[in-house]
């Protein structure tokens, strides 16, 4: 009986998963970043084409969201590239976080905007999403006296563009933003502020 009861047992233990083998960080961070499939090059970010969270699905977010929500949306997004672009290689945390603070300042996206136009880049609809950002009335008033209405009015209008690229086509959104140069395989993370012409912070 003790046997039966035994053989039972065992019988409906599950199965233990094989666990796959993790592959070390420096390994990740070495590997190749791009594979191409039918002459096609695929971007990929620490072996992973997909980093960001997963969006909430949203088809119209005019519909349901202000522009100051899409804005402050994007504002993290847009901070979470710059993160991201300046994590490899290594630096101190002060280094980290005096490169982040040059990019995230509304000058350096307000440059960065005007790159993306000079560039003719963007679809109607995105510029239109730009005109609708652009009227975001907010209480940040050191910001606004620091840098001007104007500038804060167009980094806004970019951030809203992000935050909505974001809700509706995160492709587009990785493609927009490598082509800022916030890519995990671009140059070296200087060469966007050289090109946006923003100092660094005191």
């Amino acid at each position: 009986m003790a046997a039966t009861a035994t053989a039972t047992a065992t019988a409906t233990l599950p199965v233990a998963p094989v666990m796959k083998e993790e592959i070390p960080a420096s390994q990740l961070w070495n590997s190749n970043r791009t594979r191409t499939t039918r002459g096609k090059a695929d971007e990929l970010y620490l072996g992973y084409e997909r980093w960001l969270p997963a969006a909430p699905k949203v088809k119209k977010p005019r519909s349901i969201y202000n522009a100051a929500s899409l804005a402050y949306l994007g504002d993290g997004i847009y901070e979470l590239y710059a993160r991201r672009h300046f994590l490899f290689p290594p630096k101190s945390i002060d280094v980290y976080n005096e490169r982040v603070m040059a990019i995230v300042r509304c000058e350096a996206q307000d440059a960065l905007l005007k790159k993306l136009m000079n560039e003719d880049y963007l679809t109607e609809e995105e510029r239109d999403i730009l005109r609708w950002g652009k009227n975001i009335a907010s209480g940040k008033t050191r910001t606004k006296k620091r840098a001007g209405m104007q500038v804060y009015s167009r980094a806004s209008s970019l951030e809203t563009l992000i935050g909505f690229l974001y809700l509706t086509d995160v492709k587009r959104l990785e493609d927009l933003m490598r082509r800022l140069g916030f890519s995990a395989g671009a140059p070296p993370p200087d060469h966007i502020m050289e090109e946006v012409g923003s100092q660094r912070p005191e």
